[in-house]
């Protein structure tokens, strides 16, 4: 008979589609999992809302489920909480209840909002604050809609009744029965409200904003002390020991510990997140200067791309134009034709980001002629993932760092191999993924691990198992023409958007 698990560690990854629970033994090895799909509520086109409600009872479900397949709560040494960014919370912190439904990272119903403050001359200021950009994406306008749309909520706020969080604040609330409000660096780094240098909530980014400082939980590093579980939820108090944005969970996952190291993420969206070192590098390309993580003894810089539209692109050829019947027909699919026949698609379906970043342009299919087929239009929803991190490594390498020795991948879309051979292809670089693909789930483990004093550092952990790699085999000649085409297809959707105005 096996040994009793010990030093287990309870991974919550509360995603945009899905809350997941994911139970590691000390050796970071997964030895239960539990899964819940989540309702994505569309009030308005360009709107985006999550029931908090349900993402806690889907919390509370998934975690005891694990925690049961596992051996019940005295296996559990620590939780790790890795979470969707910049989704927005805002609750009574009398009662714990919300005030309005999560507004999700996708919305963008403030991109009136940001272009005001664009209009006004403030994105470089901004800028060289928060190492973001204005964008609908970011958490300070959804947080002022809602002050704005709750009747009496901005009173409220100001005389500190009210609770504003990254979804890592509101589990960490509820999971201490309102003990803790708190949140880690990376997700604090989201909101436009955050200071990068030295990191730390930033007054005139509040008043620009317009949201009270008393709304803020305290922002603390990644891996350490985040208060515990009430007893009434898995049995005992279960210290909560490491916190990170999902994106930057990934990158503690991959192990891209040092400058240079980059990963790219590919679930509804796609984020390119490359280890920027011990300071911050302010991007000349729009890519986002951010947190990687926080430890004790080590504060990790990071530059970031996102892709508004990955996976989410694959859904919406399954759900939407309903040309698919699963996600990976697309593969087949894909591989099926010889060429793309000079169809493109550009899946903007909530603007585009890095490094167009326009929450006016909307998704458009160019190319088409009488042969085009369906097999062409999902061809290109596949290329169009390539081509998009394509774009994010040129404005990496852009703006100074070198370009990617191999390029680390997770998430859904790596699942489809002919894909990720476009993608090394498109990015002449090599493509590696990981045996173990819960590599977000994972970094919340590590830091959770190190948080809790389980490991002496996040290098202490090794990942032997063996990478799916695939290697670029494309001839100079043709990239270039494919990637002329994308180009073209990217100016076209860009040209009958709405301008965005300029500082």
């Amino acid at each position: 008979m096996h040994a009793p698990m010990r030093n287990g560690i309870l991974a919550i990854d509360q995603g945009t589609t899905s809350t997941r629970a994911i139970v590691f033994d000390d050796a970071f090895k997964p030895q239960a999992v539990s899964q819940i799909e989540l309702t994505q509520h569309y009030p308005q086109p360009g709107w985006v809302e999550h029931d908090l409600e349900e993402i806690w009872r889907a919390t509370l479900q998934t975690c005891r489920e694990a925690i049961d397949k596992a051996g019940g709560p005295s296996v559990i040494a620590a939780i790790g909480i890795t979470n969707q960014r910049e989704t927005t919370a805002v609750w009574d912190r009398a009662t714990g209840a919300p005030l309005h439904r999560g507004i999700v990272w996708q919305d963008r119903r403030t991109a009136g909002a940001c272009d005001t403050l664009r209009t006004a001359g403030h994105e470089a200021a901004v800028q060289a604050e928060t190492g973001l950009l204005l964008d609908p994406y970011f958490s300070a306008t959804k947080i002022g809609w809602i002050l704005d749309a709750v009747p009496g909520a901005r009173q409220r706020a100001e005389q500190g009744a009210l609770a504003f969080g990254t979804i890592d604040s509101f589990l960490i609330w509820r999971l201490t029965n309102g003990r803790m409000h708190a949140t880690d660096v990376t997700n604090a780094a989201r909101t436009l409200l955050f200071a990068l240098e030295p990191p730390g909530w930033s007054d005139p980014m509040c008043a620009l904003f317009g949201v009270p400082r008393a709304l803020l939980p305290e922002a603390r590093p990644s891996a350490g002390d985040f208060g515990a579980s009430d007893p009434s939820h898995f049995g005992r108090a279960i210290p909560i020991a490491g916190v990170a944005g999902d994106q930057q969970a990934a990158l503690v996952g991959h192990g891209c510990l040092t400058p240079g190291r980059a990963k790219a993420t590919y679930g509804t969206g796609c984020f390119l997140v490359m280890n920027a070192g011990a300071r911050a590098q302010h991007s000349k390309n729009r890519l986002l200067a951010t947190i990687g993580y926080q430890t004790k003894d080590q504060l990790a810089y990071a530059l970031e791309g996102s892709i508004f539209s990955a996976g989410a692109t694959i859904q919406w050829l399954r759900d939407g134009l309903k040309v698919i019947e699963a996600s990976r027909e697309s593969e087949a699919l894909a591989a099926s034709l010889k060429d793309n026949g000079g169809v493109y698609l550009v899946p903007a379906f909530a603007g585009l980001g890095a490094p167009q970043w326009n929450a006016d342009a909307r998704g458009a299919i160019v190319g088409l002629t009488r042969d085009t087929s369906a097999a062409h239009v999902v061809r290109a929803g596949v290329e169009a993932i390539a081509y998009q991190t394509h774009d994010l490594l040129e404005a990496l390498i852009a703006d100074g760092a070198p370009p990617p020795e191999t390029l680390l991948v997770d998430g859904g879309v790596t699942a489809n191999s002919w894909a990720m051979q476009f993608l090394a292809d498109i990015c002449a670089a090599p493509v590696e993924r990981p045996a173990y693909q819960e590599v977000t789930a994972l970094g919340a483990a590590k830091l959770a691990a190190l948080g809790a004093g389980l490991i002496p550092d996040l290098g202490a952990v090794e990942d032997a198992a063996p990478r799916a790699r695939w290697t670029p085999a494309m001839a100079a000649e043709e990239r270039a023409r494919l990637l002329d085409g994308w180009r073209r297809a990217v100016a076209g959707a860009l040209a009958v958007a709405r301008p965005a105005p300029t500082a």
